[in-house]
């Protein structure tokens, strides 16, 4: 049985490729705004991201401000993408290939709300 720390680094190799694969599958004028923001890879959601209401089993996270109210003069967080690898894997019942769709479709729904989209919205592109 592998280590959790070697798990984790699989996880995290794959994700990362998956991400970039993403990212240069985008429109290029889209591509150019997801790649302003920071993804972040972390096991699980943290407590402090637990005792904000989260999900201790979701998958990932936007945090921030959006792209368009970043440049309408509002200054709040800067934003960011966390997706939760652990807990991906484990929706994906530990099966490589739907957690690399997973990883996908978890960034495209995240990068959806830094774009501003709702979760109507994201529901109507079929990234609920």
């Amino acid at each position: 049985m592998p280590q959790p720390d070697s798990r984790f680094q699989r996880l995290l190799a794959t994700a990362e490729q998956e991400v970039q694969r993403t990212l240069r599958a985008l429109p290029t004028p889209l591509r150019a705004k997801a790649n302003r923001i920071p993804i972040l890879y972390e096991r699980i959601p943290s407590p402090a991201i637990q005792a904000e209401q989260i999900e201790a089993d979701t998958l990932g996270l936007f945090i921030g401000e959006t792209y368009p109210d970043a440049y309408a003069g509002a200054h709040h967080l800067p934003a960011q993408i966390i997706l939760y690898l652990e807990n991906i894997w484990d929706y994906a019942n530990q099966d490589p290939h739907f957690y690399r769709e997973e990883v996908r479709r978890t960034l495209l729904h995240e990068l959806g709300h830094y774009l501003g989209l709702d979760e109507d919205d994201l529901a109507d592109r079929e990234l609920d």
